[in-house]
């Protein structure tokens, strides 16, 4: 699937991403940032406390795909291989993450309150 617009709305906090094809995904900021292509290991840690993460730029890197850049300091890059599996995979991915993170004792929530003045 080809990419044509991304729409950020930061006040309900996710990303829609339209495709050539006619189709939408609608993702939360929390669901790109768990899901992150950086993760490297199946045995890395669960990535947690992320519900609140805000996705504050997208860059175009050419062919590799788009920079997402997190306001926890992340960025990385997704392909559009990647996005579409994301899409395709989207219920099974998030029922998994829930699952894990409940029987790890560990939250969505964030640690610490932050409030921008």
């Amino acid at each position: 699937m080809k990419i044509t617009r991304f729409t950020l709305n930061k006040h309900e906090k996710n990303l829609t991403i339209n495709f050539v094809e006619g189709k939408a995904a609608s993702f939360t900021f929390e669901y790109l940032r768990v899901f992150s292509p950086q993760k490297t290991s199946k045995n890395q840690s669960l990535i947690t406390h992320k519900k609140l993460v805000t996705l504050i730029n997208i860059e175009n890197v050419g062919k590799h795909g788009y920079r997402f850049i997190f306001d926890d300091q992340h960025s990385a890059i997704y392909s559009v291989e990647y996005l579409t599996t994301l899409f395709k995979e989207y219920q099974q991915r998030w029922q998994h993450y829930l699952t894990e993170l409940k029987a790890s004792g560990h939250s969505r929530e964030a640690m610490i309150n932050i409030t921008q003045l």
